[in-house]
């Protein structure tokens, strides 16, 4: 028997039609849901959880401009939280530092990375998630997985067994994902990651039992007028021993923040300083020291711009510097600093982007508001909780130079 078109109840098949749908809605709807949620789950993890950076034109990302200027120098730790998303500011002068980093290790290996045995576990970790995580995801049209047999090349240099790969598209680098060693991770660390990486664990103990932590790994191609070869090891209050007051005001603070700081949350800070010339690479002659024996103890690599205070002479010394300083030459130079724990071995990992800005750029940002501020900052080095700061900066050098041209 055939059916034909006028002999079906229109009216009553309608709403059949609709509930039909209806359920097939529903059950479509349960199981995306069903599906998002498992996603979610499978995710929920800040270390893996990486929001790719937003951009069409890597060369078009400008370096971010870094202005934590007060009018009185407060020695704090003026921390906020930092997603993991941000832990790297990556920006369009990438290649060229990354150049320099380079080139910096290859002329200063052993001022420029070293680890305990200890923390290799944690410097493999690092490594790991830097390229097996966070690079792919947060920048993936610029480094990209390649499995070994699609490589232009046989890998060359240190040998590994890795399998995998990361391609930086940027600097042509083949990266394995399993590095044949952890000084090799820290080199291969330090040539793609514009960041100086620190790594911290635990070495003593406060009175009341809580950790201490002691550096033991870093790789630093930036350091700003300090050795980390003579802090290889040292516990925190030792390694910043000549920061004037730090023992007073911030060390046991900090000591207590380092051994609380929980998995999954990241901090950030900044700090500036003017520094005479425009070498990144400085591990003498940014500051100035006002405890002649912290500085002989803590055998700091000295110049001809380290003094003490109570050196012979301090005041003519001061005035032959002040000569010296060119307002062409300086910058301003701040860092970008974050800390975080890595979640297998919970050893820390403090690592610092290092800016720097000419200082006619500074003068003239926002109408000149930039400027003053600046200046104002200047001004109140020795206006805060810890006067002597302006000396160590060597602001006692180059402070009426700057803050004479950024107001003239």
């Amino acid at each position: 028997m055939s059916i034909q078109l006028n002999d079906i109840n229109w009216p009553f098949l309608a709403p059949a039609i609709a509930l039909g749908l209806f359920l097939a809605w529903h059950l479509l709807s349960r199981w995306s849901n069903l599906s998002t949620s498992r996603t979610n789950a499978s995710t929920n993890d800040p270390y893996q959880d990486i929001e790719p950076l937003d951009f069409q034109d890597w060369t078009a990302i400008e370096p971010m401009k870094i202005r934590p200027f007060r009018p009185k120098f407060y020695l704090t730790m003026g921390l906020e939280n930092c997603p993991l998303s941000e832990y790297l500011a990556f920006d369009n002068t990438y290649l060229e530092r990354t150049k320099i980093r380079t080139a910096v290790l290859n002329d200063h290996p052993k001022e420029t990375h070293d680890c305990n045995p200890k923390v290799e576990a944690a410097v493999l970790e690092m490594y790991e998630w830097m390229f097996g995580t966070y690079l792919p995801k947060r920048l993936p049209t610029l480094f990209k997985f390649v499995p070994r047999d699609a490589l232009p090349s046989e890998p060359k240099g240190a040998a590994t067994n890795s399998e995998r790969y990361l391609h930086n598209t940027i600097t042509g680098e083949y990266i394995p994902l399993q590095p044949p060693s952890a000084k090799e991770a820290l080199r291969t660390l330090g040539r793609n990651v514009d960041d100086d990486i620190l790594i911290l664990l635990p070495g003593s103990e406060a009175e009341d039992g809580s950790p201490i932590y002691h550096l033991e790994a870093y790789v630093c191609c930036f350091p700003s007028g300090f050795s980390l070869p003579e802090k290889f090891g040292l516990p925190l209050a030792a390694i910043h021993a000549p920061v004037p007051n730090y023992a007073p005001k911030l060390a046991k603070s900090m000591d207590r923040f380092f051994a609380k700081l929980e998995t999954g949350r990241a901090v950030r800070r900044a700090n500036w300083s003017i520094t005479t010339d425009d070498k990144l690479y400085t591990q003498a002659g940014n500051h100035l020291y006002a405890n002649g024996e912290t500085a002989e103890n803590t055998a700091i690599d000295k110049n001809e711009k380290t003094l003490d205070v109570h050196a012979p002479d301090l005041d003519a010394t001061i005035a032959e510097q002040k000569k010296e300083v060119e307002i062409e030459k300086c910058r301003l130079r701040c860092e970008r600093q974050t800390l975080h724990r890595l979640p297998r071995s919970r050893a820390l990992v403090f690592a610092f982007k290092t800016f720097q800005y000419l200082l006619k750029d500074v003068k003239g940002e926002e109408g000149g508001e930039v400027g003053e501020a600046l200046a104002l900052a200047i001004e109140g080095l020795d206006r805060g909780n810890s006067p002597e700061m302006k000396f160590y900066k060597r602001g006692v050098v180059w402070g009426e130079k700057v803050v004479e041209f950024l107001r003239g």
